[in-house]
């Protein structure tokens, strides 16, 4: 999830960070590019040609790929050859995954967050219809080929736009092309769960949950079968939306108290969220996109026992779309960009060096850029979550947009000697507060006089913002956060906001055990609700470096979650 900021996701998909694109290659005509190829591929003296020919691409887009980025850059040939091949060699299924997990929400990783890459065009309104065939010849128009237009209208169904076709190849390019550049995996044990692990079990075993569990705490192996994500994701239902849920079957292990929330991004490894669901006592996991509360995408999965009638939002309402949230870019957003929603929001942001790429490959062009100029810029786009600030011009968002986006209030990163990179760190490890406040809103009538609330991993706050802004008093809050960059933010927005009640922080989890939380809980009367979550670098699709699922350094705080909640929930049945 979002709550520790270990930040590894931003790290995870720099094959693609410094390719160097030739506008001007893009630029010369057909002719004198295949005369070129037909040249250039006649030469017998190209050490790298022979080589690349030998590795099973055609020599004819090898040469042209030579032609295009200059035998110097090898690097950025095997690139586009990876690319061009990807959607040919991907299975059905594979191809389906890819395109759901290269976007995300890196929960989180500059990319959960690609995960998203195909959220923001959801709800586009597409004014003029195309047919099947107009779509395809549009595709093969913009540089794609007949392969990978053909599997998009498959896969994404005739109803699908331009915008949703083109995402879907993108997505699936990326996501194979990284696959490709990755050494291959060694296989892993069937048996995932580690000594360590086992002791955690047995533990749990001792303090009651050994009947409650029985022969249903399975061991995940490759076997298991992936949840299927909902589409549109609103989960039990959202503000924007006329169809909802008002009611649902708990299991009798589920019930309170204490109420338990707890938060992973959505597009996990395979088997993942069946884990969690197991272990959360079977309750199955609500789905929601945060693109229905704000004007950026954030798939996350929610596991709680909370009421779900007489949900409410927070007001005023967030802006819903990215002209909303950033008014003056109306006056430089090109209509060729059909963006109405931003991806996930990252931990890291595009770089000066992508930003000046765009503005020389806009600039060089007469009137709207040609379809693969556009095509480019619109990828780049979407990827890093640029904006149009001026003629030609986009920039990452600021820390205080993402600040905005996110739900958060002004400068609740800013100050304290936190360093730029740091906020966004910590921003892209946070919670959506809108989407976490709408489902915490039932607890503002069932704890009128204040909340005791224990807070594992939540990182900046996302929860305790979100029951303050519920008027929600927050009585005493225990917060086990190991980033003291977050911890620090958690306490200056604390005294900032004049809180009454008393904030406990801890920087281990393992500090956490039997006999500590007995003495807090005998101090102020035990929990109301526990919330957390666990960092996405190990889950997100686009992290395939450390995507390890729950097994993963992060992700396996996760079991310490449990530990701690099952914990809770036997001292306050015993008492």
């Amino acid at each position: 999830m979002d709550g520790n900021s270990s930040g590894a996701e931003s790290e995870s998909f720099d094959w693609n960070t410094e390719d160097e694109l030739e506008i001007a290659n893009f630029q010369s005509s057909n002719q004198t590019l295949h005369a070129e190829v037909s040249s250039c591929a006649g030469s017998s003296n190209s050490k790298l040609m022979d080589r690349l020919v030998a590795m099973g691409f055609s020599q004819k887009m090898v040469a042209r790929e030579i032609l295009e980025n200059g035998e110097e850059n090898e690097e950025s040939i095997v690139n586009a050859l990876l690319t061009y091949s990807a959607l040919e060699s991907s299975p059905p299924e594979q191809q389906q995954i890819d395109s759901n997990n290269c976007s995300s929400e890196t929960e989180g990783s500059f990319l959960d967050d690609l995960s998203d890459i195909d959220s923001f065009s959801d709800n586009e309104e597409i004014t003029n219809p195309v047919s099947d065939n107009d779509k395809f010849s549009s595709l093969m128009n913009m540089g794609y080929t007949a392969e990978e237009a053909s599997i998009a209208l498959e896969r994404c169904g005739v109803d699908s736009s331009l915008a949703e076709l083109t995402d879907f190849i993108t997505a699936a390019q990326m996501a194979k092309a990284a696959d490709a550049l990755l050494p291959p995996e060694e296989p892993r044990p069937r048996n995932l769960c580690n000594t360590q692990k086992k002791r955690r079990f047995n533990d749990y075993e001792v303090l009651g949950r050994k009947k409650q569990m029985g022969s249903e705490k399975k061991i995940l192996t490759e076997d298991d079968e992936p949840l299927r994500m909902p589409n549109p994701m609103i989960g039990f239902g959202v503000p924007t939306d006329s169809f909802t849920i008002v009611h649902r079957t708990l299991p009798e292990a589920a019930f309170g108290p204490p109420y338990f929330y707890y938060e992973n991004v959505a597009l996990a490894p395979k088997g993942v969220w069946n884990t969690i669901s197991r272990f959360l006592y079977d309750v199955e996991p609500e789905f929601v996109d945060s693109k229905y509360f704000c004007a950026a995408a954030r798939k996350r999965g929610y596991v709680h026992n909370l009421p779900i009638q007489n949900r409410f939002p927070l007001v005023p309402l967030p802006p819903n779309t990215i002209q909303e949230a950033f008014p003056l870019t109306r006056k430089w957003w090109p209509s060729w960009d059909p963006r109405i929603k931003l991806n996930c929001l990252q931990t890291c942001v595009g770089s000066a060096k992508l930003t000046e790429r765009i503005r020389k490959a806009v600039e060089d062009c007469i009137g709207d850029p040609p379809l693969h100029v556009q095509k480019y810029v619109l990828e780049e786009c979407r990827k890093w979550n640029l904006v149009w600030v001026g003629r030609n011009k986009v920039a990452p968002l600021e820390p205080d947009e993402v600040e905005m986006l996110l739900g958060f209030p002004k400068n609740h990163t800013r100050g304290g000697g936190i360093s730029r990179t740091d906020r966004y760190k910590s921003l892209g490890n946070s919670f959506q507060v809108d989407t976490v406040a709408y489902h915490l809103s039932v607890l503002k009538d069932l704890f009128p006089g204040g909340i005791n609330l224990l807070s594992l991993f939540s990182g900046i706050g996302g929860a305790e913002v979100a029951l303050h802004c519920l008027g929600i008093p927050l009585k005493n809050v225990v917060s086990v956060e190991k980033s003291e960059v977050n911890r620090n933010i958690v306490r200056s927005w604390w005294e900032q906001t004049n809180q009454r009640g008393n904030l406990i922080d801890l920087d281990d989890v393992q500090q956490l055990n039997g006999d500590r939380l007995e003495q807090f809980m005998d101090s102020f009367g035990g929990f109301d609700l526990v919330v957390g979550g666990s960092p996405c670098n190990n889950l997100a699709g686009s992290n395939r470096h450390t995507r390890d699922g729950l097994e993963g350094k992060e992700s396996s705080l996760f079991y310490d979650y449990f530990r701690i909640l099952d914990l809770v929930k036997c001292i306050m049945s015993r008492n």
